[in-house]
């Protein structure tokens, strides 16, 4: 059991050092090539730190087989990034971090949980009624792909008229500063961290499917909680690095933007799975898993709402402590519902 875990450190080792990279050579393609505002850090930089997601999906799909391993960690993930806010929150000094983002975050996050919640309903459905399909990928799938796709031009659209894009241009000026570095070196260094990446994700597809049958325990559980966490350092590390320089609204729209792209790698990973469509096959424990996610989001949309004025005596806001609670108490009755 020792070599395993050592294998699953340096594969989370792999993941932390090349996803901060990754994202960091996103920022440099964003400031080269004139992308701005919310798009950065909902689209952009969202989808370079989920890149561990998407591999690993697409290693338990075609290495491994294991649809229920990779949906759990895609849903785990979720779980794992808005628990991140609530840390943010915590490090973030002075007023809660809710509170002093802009209304974009509001309605990207209320729009992550449209994808959400067609996953949940189609894992729920798949079981009760005959499947649609087109090409062996489910009519679920195509809606969740077409509900990010819509989602992001929404966000895209409302970027351009509101106060928001000139809050991310003085973020912008924090971070996005590499005047050494061309176009052409970003987009290698990005293709090769992305590369690291892809091995990573698909060897923790392996180790997970092992951990798994090992520890006797379902796939959904081991790929929300052990995947789950590993593919959600680089988001971390990445919104940590943004707050310290001072960037708030980067910090948390990499979390809510990982959030969307994560339902959308549900539709790829369907396109790889070519056996049946996937949602035929998943167990229905990835409700429990969706809904934690629904409620932690619904927290966060009224923070965003309310913005709360003070923290607690604890040094953390009530919304964070809200998430924290929910969060373990998910985990605690996923790790029940698997023995």
């Amino acid at each position: 059991m020792f070599i395993f875990w050592l294998k699953f450190f340096v594969c989370v080792t792999l993941i932390f050092f090349s996803g901060k990279r990754l994202a960091r050579y996103a920022d440099v393609v964003a400031e080269k090539t004139g992308l701005s505002g919310l798009w950065v850090g909902i689209i952009l930089v969202s989808i370079a730190t989920s890149l561990p997601e998407l591999f690993t999906g697409i290693g338990s799909m075609i290495f491994v087989n294991a649809p229920d391993l990779t949906v759990g960690n895609l849903l785990g993930a979720n779980t794992y990034n808005l628990a991140n806010i609530a840390i943010l929150d915590c490090i973030n000094k002075g007023a809660p971090l809710l509170s002093l983002v802009s209304s974009g975050q509001l309605l990207t996050a209320i729009l992550s949980l449209i994808p959400l919640s067609f996953t949940a309903v189609g894992i729920f459905l798949s079981r009760q009624f005959p499947q649609i399909t087109f090409v062996n990928i489910s009519a679920y799938s195509i809606l969740i792909f077409i509900s990010y796709l819509v989602s992001t031009r929404i966000i895209f659209r409302y970027e351009k008229r509101h106060q928001i894009v000139n809050e991310m241009h003085k973020e912008e000026k924090l971070i996005l500063k590499y005047e050494t570095i061309s176009l052409r070196i970003a987009y290698i260094r990005y293709a090769l961290f992305a590369v690291v990446i892809a091995g990573a994700g698909i060897w923790l597809a392996y180790l997970g499917d092992d951990l798994a049958k090992y520890l006797d325990l379902g796939q959904s559980f081991v790929g929300s909680l052990f995947l789950g966490f590993a593919t959600t350092l680089p988001e971390i590390t990445v919104s940590i690095t943004a707050l310290r320089l001072g960037a708030k609204e980067l910090a948390v729209a990499n979390m809510v933007g990982s959030n969307m792209f994560n339902m959308a790698i549900i539709f790829i990973n369907d396109v790889f799975y070519r056996k049946a469509s996937i949602f035929s096959v998943l167990s229905q424990q990835h409700i429990f898993t969706a809904f934690i996610v629904i409620f932690m989001t619904i927290i966060i949309c009224s923070a965003l709402i309310l913005k709360p004025k003070k923290k607690t005596k604890l040094g953390i806001s009530a919304y964070a402590i809200g998430l924290l609670i929910i969060f373990l108490i998910g985990m605690y009755i996923n790790f029940l519902l698997n023995r």
